[in-house]
Order: structure tokens, then C-alpha cells, then sequence
């Protein structure tokens, strides 16, 4: 064997290896009855969970899109309040094309902030709707509206005494999501088309480029890890339960 090919077969025992022993489990799609997205922008909830809604809708679960701001600070010179305009309309266009309805939060994009009363208008979003799951930003990306929302969601879990399963999902891992690690799959592979179907309402975003440079390589690496074709990944918040750590 020359080198060339000695090099090819090591890199694809390498990937095969990976592949085998990787690890994580699928997401039981079929014990959720109401699953909430919360995402700090409009166009968040899509590209990040949006092939995880559409299979959870498959296994009778009702999916609500829960937008932190309105996206204010999206759409490069154009005024806060005509890109609020904007960016609403392309959710309410992105809600249709999977089916879902949303909820549409005060804060602002690019300042949103942690006090009692932002703490106090999540809480109240999810007690209302009283989801069995929740999905939300992972705590250390580097967008500063995504670790706020993710920290508002977090307290919101503690607060209502862990009632509901607590997963953080990804955002174009290494330039925002960091240090990803993730434990839960969902095989999205029949739905992958609509998912981008509906990223693709977000014309104010890019969303060709969106998906070519970053949601769709996502989609295919954990598809890899999970033997399917496209998959997504999250992260599990566990809760060990300390009578002096409530």
C-alpha cells in the first residue's frame, strides 16, 4: 500500500471509528405534548430547532416560536423600528410554512436586558403556555441577546420548579455557539427541506447563506454522528435535585 492510500485508509477508519463509538440519543419525540422555542431574534427559533419542531408536529406535539425582541438591530441601515416591521412579518411567513403559531416578547435586538421584569414576562409566556419542553439558547454563545435569553429561559425553569424538559440548542457552532458538546440528537431528514423552507421567509438575513455556510454543514456533520443524512443537536439540562440547593 503507498502512502497516498495508507492515508486515505487511516483518515476513513478515522471518521468510521468516530461514527461508531460516537455518542448521545435520539429525542423521544412522542412524549411531549407542547414545546415552547424560545429564541432571542426573529429567524432563531427556524434555523436553530426548526427540523426538531416539524418532527415533534409529526408525533402530535404543538410547537409554539417564542421571539425575545423584533429584531430591531437586523437589517443594516434601515431604521429600528421599519426592521422590527420587516423581520415580523418574514416569522409570521417562516410560523406559516411549518405550521406553528408565536409569541412575540418586548425586548430589543442588540439590548436586551436581565431585571426582575424581563425575568417576570418569560416566566409568565411559559407558565401560561405550560410547555413539557423547552428549547433555547446555548448559555455561552457569543451573540450577548443569545446568553441573555438563554439565562431568562433558565430562571424561568428554576422558578416553575423544573416543571418542563430544559434542551439548548445550537448557532452556527464556532463563530456563536462555543465549546458544543452535545448529548440529544433528532434525525430531521425528511422535514430538512421545509426547516429551510421556512429559514429561507427570512429574506432580510441572508438566508441562502445562512444555510450553505453554516446550518446546513451543522445539519450534515450531526446527521453523520447520529447515522442519519441531516440531523440537529442539543444539550440536556440536567437537574440533580439538592434539598439545599433549590
Amino acid at each position: 500500500m503507498n502512502e497516498k492510500r495508507f492515508f486515505l485508509f487511516c483518515v476513513l477508519m478515522a471518521i468510521g471509528l468516530a461514527s461508531f463509538f460516537a455518542f448521545g440519543q435520539g429525542l423521544d419525540l412522542g412524549k411531549y405534548k407542547k414545546a415552547l422555542i424560545i429564541g432571542a431574534h426573529p429567524d432563531d427559533p427556524e434555523f436553530c430547532c426548526g427540523g426538531t419542531a416539524l418532527m415533534l408536529q409529526r408525533n402530535g406535539c404543538e410547537v409554539v416560536n417564542v421571539y425575545l425582541t423584533g429584531g430591531e438591530a437586523g437589517i443594516r441601515g434601515v431604521s429600528a423600528e421599519k426592521a422590527r416591521e420587516i423581520r415580523i412579518k418574514e416569522a409570521e411567513a417562516a410560523c406559516a410554512v411549518m405550521g406553528v403559531r408565536y409569541v412575540m416578547l418586548s425586548q430589543v435586538d442588540g439590548a436586551t436586558e436581565i431585571t426582575p421584569e424581563r425575568y417576570a414576562e418569560l416566566r409568565e409566556v411559559i407558565e401560561r403556555e405550560k410547555p413539557d419542553v423547552v428549547f433555547t439558547h446555548w448559555p455561552i454563545d457569543s451573540h450577548r441577546d443569545h446568553r441573555i435569553c438563554s439565562v431568562l429561559t433558565y430562571d424561568a425553569w428554576r422558578q416553575l420548579g423544573h416543571s418542563f424538559e430544559l434542551y439548548y440548542h445550537e448557532a452556527m457552532t464556532g463563530l456563536q455557539t462555543q465549546n458544543w458538546h452535545p448529548d440529544t440528537f433528532v434525525d430531521i431528514t425528511e422535514v430538512v427541506e421545509q426547516k429551510h423552507n421556512a429559514c429561507r421567509a427570512h429574506v432580510s438575513q441572508d438566508p441562502e447563506h445562512c444555510l450553505k455556510d453554516w446550518h446546513e454543514p451543522m445539519e450534515l456533520f450531526h446527521g453523520g454522528e447520529f447515522h442519519c443524512k441531516y440531523a440537529e443537536s442539543f444539550v440536556k439540562q440536567q437537574w440533580n435535585y439538592n434539598s439545599n440547593n433549590k
